[in-house]
């Protein structure tokens, strides 16, 4: 089994991405997209009652019920700053909030979601590369970049133009700049403290769609040079 090269240290900010086995897209359905997003808010904590198999079979509003009472009484794995979904790979922005947090998060995630995965289409083995990538953000501007890198992944993957990232249902850039999109597990005040008002970011984002493909500094941390 490969050896992690980057120690997840406990109080610390990483981007963490991984990306499917030979590429292949892996999120194309709405259902696929759906059930991501309700493992990531399923498995933030530490030890749930519930099998998220048996969570996932309760009507809606009782699933609200139980994720409310799990944010009031159970302590979280990680805190989510900031994410987004693409077909073949994600990337998340996590602060790692108990020892092995993030180690626990994306292992339960990966794993529940290849298991979905691949009786969904009748696959089976690896869905996802080895181990996930993770590189520590040692600064608030890179904090800043990192996060603006994440939300702009559609635009630079040339999946969507920037005129639909606004739009773009699968990251977290709609909670920051209208929080209209329902992802209570979000924090985004780590960020968006350091801007006046939402809309600052939201420049931010938009009047540098082409960023990661130009400022040599942030090359470290988009992970898919490694």
């Amino acid at each position: 089994m490969p050896q992690r090269l980057t120690i997840l240290i406990s109080g610390e900010i990483y981007h963490i991405f991984n990306r499917s086995i030979a590429q292949q897209p892996i999120f194309k359905t709405l259902r696929d997209h759906q059930r991501a997003l309700g493992l990531v808010a399923f498995y933030l904590y530490q030890n749930p009652p519930l099998r998220y198999s048996h969570f996932n079979r309760l009507p809606q509003d009782q699933k609200a019920d139980f994720l409310e009472t799990l944010a009031k009484s159970k302590k979280r794995l990680v805190e989510i700053l900031a994410f987004c979904i693409m077909p073949n790979h994600f990337h998340f922005l996590l602060k790692q909030l108990e020892d092995q947090g993030i180690a626990k998060f994306m292992n339960n995630f990966q794993h529940s979601y290849s298991k979905y995965y691949n009786v969904k289409n009748e696959r089976t083995g690896s869905l996802f590369q080895a181990m996930f990538k993770g590189v520590r953000v040692e600064s608030d501007e890179q904090l800043l970049h990192v996060s603006r890198y994440i939300h702009l992944n559609p635009v630079s993957s040339f999946l969507i133009n920037i005129k639909s990232l606004e739009h773009y249902p699968w990251s977290s850039l709609n909670y920051y700049i209208k929080n209209t999109n329902g992802l209570t597990f979000i924090n985004a005040k780590p960020v968006l403290e350091h801007f006046k008002s939402k809309g600052g970011y939201k420049k931010f984002v938009f009047d540098q769609a082409d960023y990661q493909q130009k400022l040599d500094r942030i090359k470290h941390l988009t992970l898919e040079q490694l």
